[in-house]
């Protein structure tokens, strides 16, 4: 059996568990082999990484092994590389695959790899079962039978090209912004890149709109302070206070490689991400004019049905992973898509999540409707019927798995719910429509947790739906 397996995010595992040298030179040959096949070894890979703990060091034995196989390699030197930048970097190059050494908004024991295709797209499953499938037919080879080149040589020989793409990737955000906006509107931001990679990105941006941004955890720790790199409500408190205290008009936090945001307005108050979808997605229908549907996963507020419907448009719903949102993006033209984990992008960027550009379209637009942005969400949720999230994970033994997995998806048994039941959807996990909201468990792609998400008109109804799924698979 192959010891890597892609989640929603790419692979992920425990730094000197799975996380280990032989199994990234085993992902990377797996990978050049698929390049050499398609026969594009000649157009190459770009490599990046972000600040965690082995991240720049594992980048270099990804980048060994594909100079060994003859593929031409380019790695993304910068003090910090956003993923976001790395998959623009595929893009711009028109390179056939991408790689990221990172682990997202992982706890800082786990590292991982993300792989990108041609356009800058997150692999799609394709992709990542077949580089399973050439990794467990490599695993019997001994490491020092994958060819590989040390990488001081691979650089000096050209084997290897060290790049930096840092102007490029922020002359493309700026140049989609309307940056004379944020000019005139002489804005104070606080920027939490949570011990990430976003500090120079954002600050370059919003300094050069004449932003007054003041800047909190943003030193190299590989432990992130001691918390999880993600973006909540919970983890953003020390930006939530900032905020009031220095009287910003907004707070900005990325995650641990600077694809997912989180936002804290001017009166403290987190938004969360499917706030932030809507405000978007209303901002570019209402005051930029632009039309399209929007796309948004299972597990993401259906006030964006609402929105779409409005203005005559469709939403439509995917598996969450945001490679299913990109190629929903594609295939309709929407003008945006996102997922309640944090993630976005807009039509006209890169097809993957990008939380510098969400923060700089976020500033464009307070700074275009001239008022805060607790009023904005405030005026623009105010035209529609209420909708409260409650969302829960839940840890449990891994032997338990097969059962609750069987009990949800196979045999398809539902709790005896408060809310009158409709419907039910099994997309991705098993989803339950209600009368006036929803209910759905399923497992998460890069953590051992199973995660209820409910969103009915009211909070103390969702939660209690959500304790009526954790009593029924007895979590």
């Amino acid at each position: 059996m192959a010891r890597i397996r892609f989640g929603t995010g790419g692979w992920r595992a425990i730094i000197g568990d799975e996380f280990i040298r032989t199994n990234v030179r085993l992902l990377s040959a797996a990978l050049a082999g698929r390049m050499i096949d398609e026969g594009v070894a000649g157009e190459g890979i770009v490599i990046g990484h972000d600040r965690r703990f082995l991240s720049d060091v594992a980048a270099e034995w990804a980048a060994e092994v594909f100079a060994g196989y003859g593929i031409a390699t380019a790695v993304i030197k910068v003090a910090q590389a956003p993923t976001p930048m790395i998959m623009w970097t595929v893009k711009d190059q028109n390179r056939p695959y991408g790689m990221a050494i990172t682990a997202s908004h992982n706890p800082a024991l786990y590292n991982g790899v993300k792989v990108f295709t041609r356009g800058g797209k997150d692999a799609d499953e394709a992709v990542t079962d077949d580089l399973e499938s050439r990794m467990e037919a490599l695993e019997g080879e001994s490491e020092a039978g994958i060819p590989s080149i040390a990488y001081a040589k691979a650089v000096r020989s050209g084997a290897v090209e060290e790049i930096n793409t840092f102007n490029g990737y922020i002359d493309s955000i700026i140049a989609q912004v309307d940056m004379d906006a944020i000019r005139e509107a002489r804005l104070k931001i606080a920027l939490d890149p949570m011990f990430g990679v976003s500090k120079t990105s954002l600050q370059t941006i919003l300094m050069t709109a004449r932003v007054d941004v003041e800047v909190i955890n943003d030193r190299h720790d590989t432990l992130f302070g001691g918390r999880l790199p993600s973006p909540t409500s919970h983890t953003l408190q020390a930006l939530a206070r900032y905020v009031v205290d220095h009287h910003c008009d907004l707070g900005i936090a990325t995650d641990g490689d600077a694809d997912r945001i989180g936002i804290i307005d001017d009166t403290g108050a987190f938004l969360h991400p499917n706030q932030l979808l809507v405000i978007l997605y209303y901002y570019l229908l209402r005051y930029k004019g632009w039309r399209g549907p929007v796309v948004r996963n299972v597990a993401t507020t259906s006030l964006l049905d609402d929105v779409a419907a409005r203005f005559g448009e469709t939403c439509y719903e995917v598996p969450v992973g945001f490679k299913w949102v990109s190629g929903k993006m594609l295939e309709t033209d929407a003008i945006i898509g996102g997922e309640s984990s944090g993630g976005l992008t807009v039509r006209g960027h890169i097809a993957g999540k990008d939380g510098i550009y969400a923060a700089a379209l976020l500033v464009e637009m307070m700074a275009v409707v001239g008022k805060p942005m607790s009023e904005i969400y405030a005026e623009i949720t105010g035209q529609f019927p209420p909708h409260h999230m409650a969302e829960m994970d839940f840890t449990f033994d891994s032997d338990r798995k097969p059962e609750i997995r069987r009990a949800l998806m196979v045999d398809r048994e539902l709790p005896t719910f408060t809310e009158r039941v409709t419907g039910t959807s099994y997309l991705d996990g098993c989803k339950v429509l209600f009368e006036d909201g929803w209910i759905i468990a399923r497992f998460s792609g890069t953590e051992p947790l199973l995660r209820i998400f409910c969103e009915l008109p009211d909070q103390e109804r969702a939660e209690r739906a959500c304790e009526e799924f954790r009593a029924f698979l007895h979590l």
